[in-house]
């Protein structure tokens, strides 16, 4: 009992290796009493071993003769081990791998590994999610749920008490580990208690530490980087993630591309640990095939990379084009934010540009695609051109009229008016605008704009009904800010949570200048519907 005794008999090496095994599982479950005491497993042994056995030599003699008629007398069994709180916890609660990510486990209060630590290749980085891992093991989940509603603030928590109940009860709707626990969790409490729980409201910084997987990132059996925060980890460490997807695709990626001489170009890469996704970058004057850690970082690059071999290879027939536009077009052209007429008119190709290749149905990703992309651009192009240069010149003429206005509105009166109207331009007409924009939008830029000076005419006679109109806008864009800080970075800038942001757009015109009118049925309810949609698709 004591470790008095040194053996070799393999029943006893077989009872270590069980006890070792039981402590681990009282280790990660954070709790004692899994595991038999001293007392138990002396009683054990003392049931078994006739009294007059009192020597290591005594014991071999015995043992001989007990082992050859039972040799399991003295081999515990899982029920031997078994302590008061054994049926509390399973090894499934506290498993040792996680999608083939080992685990390991620290009851280790104060220190820095306390917890659930999850090993991660550095080959494997980019392949990780962690809102997975915000779940927790299925063993401290029950824990993790209570001290999330317990960081709730008092207005919000009172709702759920007691908590230890309501944290009991939710878990039991919640089911397998789906999507981001925060928003999951708030869906499930808000239909057990009828109380809105918006992201913000969670006290992360709260929460034990232990309750926090640890990530640590490996390579060849040495530790780079570890931490609580993966998207830290994935920053620090992108240059040497980078490095090893390059040399495991050495074969792939190229640079200085002006024409499509490179086959086909797959969607994905894999090769051992390493999955990365291909696609063109865009490197100025060329264009490079490159490696990228995510889906959605390849698909944006790719965009850009096709928007700048299709332009290398198709004229736009941007100069002669600007030439031939009226003297108040050129006019308006001048008066933008971009640090030059040439940088503005290089935005406006791009714009033209993204045009053709989304009605052409995309980006090539073959030699034979991008040649039937380049046939239809040869045409497209130049008209596309025209018709972008023709709608910047509009949308900077009623930007350069809400400058007026505003520089009008000089009552101190309208100094909360004038501050939203001016951040609201600024959001509108920015360097690079016009293709972040896109063809298909510019037009709605120029009702925006309108809108704006149409606003300021109007706040003068009546800065009571605009500061209302004004707290509106203030509460769904407040909102959309929230929901974007919830999104991953891909969904942030996708069309979902782009097409908020213009419907945000369209209720100021229908508040301020609904003589304009709106490109559809807007108002505060159907933006707040749009924002729990889009927080949906983050699941």
């Amino acid at each position: 009992m004591e470790g008095d005794w040194h053996t070799r008999h393999q029943f006893f090496r077989d009872n270590q290796r069980l006890l070792a095994e039981a402590e681990e599982l009282e280790n990660r479950a954070r709790r004692r009493g899994i595991v038999a005491d001293d007392a138990a497993v002396f009683g054990f042994y003392d049931r078994r071993i006739p009294a007059d056995v009192i020597s290591a030599r005594h014991f071999d003699t015995w043992w001989k003769k007990a082992r050859a008629a039972d040799p399991g007398l003295l081999t515990f069994s899982p029920a031997d081990l078994v302590g008061p709180s054994a049926d509390q916890v399973g090894p499934a609660d506290y498993p040792s791998s996680w999608n083939e990510l080992p685990l390991t486990y620290e009851f280790a209060p104060g220190e820095p590994d306390d917890g659930v630590t999850v090993d991660i290749p550095l080959a494997a980085l980019n392949q990780v999610d962690a809102a997975e891992f915000g779940w927790q093991v299925p063993g401290l989940r029950l824990e993790l749920v209570t001290e999330l509603i317990r960081s709730l603030p008092k207005r919000l928590r009172t709702a759920f008490v007691p908590v230890p109940d309501t944290a009991r009860a939710v878990l039991r709707r919640l089911g397998p580990a789906h999507g981001d626990l925060l928003d999951v969790l708030g869906a499930e409490l808000t239909r057990l208690g009828g109380v809105q729980i918006p992201r913000q409201a969670w006290d992360l910084s709260a929460l034990p530490a232990h309750l926090k997987i640890t990530f640590r990132v490996v390579e060849q059996n040495r530790v780079l980087a570890a931490g609580k925060d993966l998207d830290a980890l994935r920053r620090q460490l992108r240059p040497r993630l980078r490095a090893v997807l390059t040399e495991a695709a050495s074969g792939l990626t190229r640079s200085g591309l002006r024409a499509w001489d490179i086959g086909s170009l797959p969607r994905v890469f894999t090769g051992g640990q390493v999955r990365a996704y291909p696609a063109l970058a865009d490197a100025g004057d060329a264009v490079d095939v490159a490696l990228f850690e995510t889906e959605a970082e390849a698909s944006e690059a790719m965009a850009r990379g096709t928007r700048r071999l299709l332009l290398i290879n198709v004229p736009s027939g941007l100069r002669s084009i600007a030439g031939r536009l009226p003297v108040s077009a050129k006019l308006a052209l001048s008066r933008s934010p971009y640090p030059s007429i040439g940088a503005l008119l290089d935005d406006c190709t791009a714009c033209a540009a993204d045009q053709v290749i989304t009605e052409a149905g995309g980006p090539a990703w073959d030699a034979a695609g991008f040649a039937a992309l380049l046939a239809a651009a040869r045409p497209a192009l130049p008209v596309a051109t025209a018709g972008v240069l023709d709608a910047v010149a509009q949308v900077l003429e009623a930007a350069h009229d809400a400058e007026s206005a505003l520089a009008g509105a000089a009552s101190p009166a309208l100094a909360l008016a004038v501050a939203d109207a001016r951040s609201q331009l600024s959001g509108l007409v920015y360097q690079g605008f016009v293709a972040e924009t896109g063809s298909k939008r510019l037009p709605d830029l120029v009702r925006y704009l309108r809108a704006v000076t149409l606003r300021l005419r109007r706040t003068p006679w009546d800065c009571g009904r605009d500061a209302e109109r004004m707290a509106a806008v203030h509460r769904v864009a407040d909102a959309y800010q929230r929901a974007l800080a919830g999104l991953p970075a891909p969904a942030r800038r996708g069309e979902d949570a782009r097409a908020v942001r213009w419907m945000i757009e369209e209720l100021r015109v229908s508040l301020f200048a609904q003589t304009l009118g709106t490109s559809a049925p807007v108002s505060e309810k159907r933006i707040q519907a749009a924002l729990t949609r889009l927080a949906a698709t983050a699941d």
